[in-house]
């Protein structure tokens, strides 16, 4: 069990460097990822991030030609995205898409009521998740590390389920969702610092292929 891991390890370390290399479209990547290494390489990287949006993204990866399939459907989605949508980051995690919005620009401090301002952004998003309707949805909250772990936690996940609350209110399937607060559990810049604190305060979208979408991608490449 360990050599298959080493093995498989190995053939991730060296695919990643050749597609950061590579002038690839991300359709291809993902591909050519799945392609070498397999199930066995969602596995050890989902083992090795955690229970993180990219590793829950990188985990749901079916690879392969299928894999490229999903890929261009969430390519064509990244484009809608980062035309209809501002103050959003868009970034392609295997086969899925992540979005981070600071809770700045969607919260008051200590708040998880949606701004009214910004409700017209979050509208267009689920314009495009209902024009791609074949995914599975993580809404994931964050703050910075101000205040108590359990105050911290709670607000998190008022903040993704507000999220989701609204989504829904534009006629995304609920079943679609996962809401999940992650407290001050998964910083991603420094929380010494004031904007460090500031790009920790976010709630991430996360989108993969659900099962539908996978079979369809699974016959098509068969």
């Amino acid at each position: 069990m360990k050599k298959k891991l080493l093995i498989g390890f190995l053939i991730i370390t060296f695919l990643m460097g050749t597609l950061g290399c590579a002038e690839w479209s991300r359709t291809q990547k993902g591909a050519a990822i799945g392609a070498g290494a397999g199930g066995a390489a969602g596995a050890i990287i989902g083992y090795a991030t955690g229970s993180t949006v990219a590793g829950i993204l990188i985990g749901a990866a079916i690879g392969g030609v299928a894999g490229g399939f999903i890929g261009n459907y969430m390519d064509k989605q990244v484009a809608e995205i980062e035309r209809d949508i501002e103050g959003a980051k868009v970034e392609r995690v295997g086969e899925g898409i992540k979005i981070t919005f600071s809770s700045g620009i969607l919260f008051e401090i200590d708040k998880a009521t949606l701004k009214e301002q910004y409700k017209g952004e979050l509208s267009q998003l689920a314009t495009i998740l209902n024009k791609y309707d074949d995914t599975n949805i993580l809404l994931a909250g964050h703050t910075d590390s101000t205040g108590s772990e359990e105050y911290n936690l709670g607000l998190s996940r008022n903040r993704a389920q507000s999220v989701a609350d609204y989504l829904a209110s534009q006629n995304v399937d609920a079943v679609r969702f996962t809401t999940k607060g992650y407290g001050m559990s998964d910083p991603v810049a420094s929380n010494d610092i004031p904007e460090g604190r500031a790009q920790n305060r976010r709630v991430e979208v996360a989108i993969w292929a659900n099962e539908k979408l996978k079979k369809v991608a699974s016959e098509k490449s068969g």
